[in-house]
């Protein structure tokens, strides 16, 4: 049966809240203040906890963003308080709270938050601590805390970030095991026939994708699926890589819709933000897209890997995937090295080093000429000797370029003297 932790200050409502939820057969643990709630807190996790606003010591709020930002807040919390207001209500989900309730509260209103509260925790075993499909980095380390602690909160989750950041590898780990997993491919369904899809997710996970591109009736639709959610039993998971908040600002998106999604947000870090998980990504890839296409063994080689960590990846791990996959398929020998990545992904293959003339019995300004001349000739062929693209590139001042060419005997060709 659930274990209850009801947090109160008031004797009378602590003990009226346990005498109702014992008759219904719940087990019921009390903490007269917030003090007492941390303690009860630290020696047993409740099934739910029904949480007071207004304490002497430390406010129901407080220790609602202290759950939250320890990760101890992996149970619904519903808050309760007789002297509610729409500020605090909004403020109290906006953190994580499963529901709001004011003091008194109605004896059947009690009993049918309590149950859907504890309808809708997830059951399944805790989440994993690592999401080894997006890295092993620092940002993903801290990913994974943000999403443990989204799921604690019982509320629809967003996830946002660029496109092919891993909105659904998100959503992947998220994902009760052994329960539904249901993706929104075909949009025309939120508008006509969401309780469909709802029957299809019961007692699972619901992802939408890209919720930033939903006509007005498809979010209506959507606004339906999370109002019903609870009744389902699923934990529903969307993701946009368009900032919603600034759709909604302009008339472009519905405002009830991005407000119920905004209560639990959760940013993805594209790929250029832990491009330090790109060769452990890049050899996983490679493995898999052997396996997939039936190749004979792959590897690549350590400077391969370096220009992969090194590239922008607009696109983030899907266009990884399929450099990676590209390289697999295209490869003619097991070993694939550096030339081959920077050929696939277009960049100009790197110059060998110069000879620059420079020998150890030449004083020292000399030397430094001679490294000039031949950097800033170099520069300025690769720029195809236009003055102002190569000065912007070496950090110089256009005019100081033109003095310090002059100073080398470095003459431009005489159409190109911009």
């Amino acid at each position: 049966m659930s274990e209850i932790l009801v947090v109160d200050d008031e004797p009378g409502i602590r003990t009226l809240v346990q005498e109702i939820l014992e008759e219904e057969g719940y087990e019921v643990r009390l903490a007269e203040n917030g003090e007492a709630a941390r303690r009860a807190m630290q020696e047993k996790a409740p099934d739910l906890v029904l949480l007071d606003i207004w304490m002497p010591d430390l406010d129901g709020i407080s220790l609602l963003k202290e759950w939250v930002s320890t990760g101890q807040a992996r149970m619904p919390v519903v808050m309760m308080s007789g002297h509610g207001t729409i500020h605090t209500a909004v403020e109290a989900t906006r953190l994580g709270a499963f529901d709001f309730l004011e003091k008194p509260v109605p004896y059947k209103r009690l009993l049918e938050t309590v149950e859907r509260a504890l309808r809708q925790a997830p059951k399944s075993e805790p989440l994993p601590d690592s999401l080894p499909e997006l890295g092993s980095s620092e940002a993903i380390r801290q990913l994974v805390q943000k999403l443990k602690h989204a799921a604690g909160s019982g509320n629809p989750i967003l996830l946002s970030g660029e496109a092919g950041a891993g909105a659904e590898a998100c959503a992947l780990f998220l994902h009760p095991p052994g329960t539904p997993w249901v993706v929104v491919k075909d949009f025309s369904r939120l508008a006509d026939n969401p309780l469909q899809m709802l029957q299809e997710a019961k007692g699972g996970l619901l992802f939408v994708p890209e919720v930033g591109h939903l006509t007005p009736f498809q979010q209506k639709g959507l606004e339906m699926i999370i109002a019903k959610g609870p009744d389902y039993n699923l934990r529903l998971v969307c993701a946009s890589s368009v900032n919603l908040a600034e759709r909604a600002a302009q008339g472009q998106y519905s405002r009830d819709l991005y407000n119920a999604l905004a209560r639990v947000a959760v940013r993805i870090p594209p790929l250029r933000e832990h491009a330090e998980d790109i060769p452990e990504l890049a050899r996983r890839m490679l493995d898999e897209a052997v396996q997939a296409h039936a190749l004979t063994p792959r590897s690549f080689t350590s400077e391969a890997l370096q220009v992969l960590a090194s590239h922008g990846w607009p696109g983030n791990l899907d266009e990884l995937r399929n450099v990676v996959t590209s390289l697999a398929v295209a490869a003619t020998q097991e070993s694939i090295d550096a030339a081959e990545v920077r050929a696939m992904l277009g960049i100009e293959a790197q110059r060998p080093p110069l000879a620059m003339g420079i020998r150890i019995d030449m004083p020292l300004k000399e030397a430094r000429d001679a490294f000039e001349r031949v950097y800033l000739t170099a520069l300025l062929e690769a720029c195809g000797w236009a003055v102002s693209k190569a000065a912007a590139r070496a950090g110089m001042e256009r005019t100081a370029f033109y003095r310090k060419l002059k100073s080398l005997g470095i003459e431009l060709p005489a159409r190109n003297h911009d």
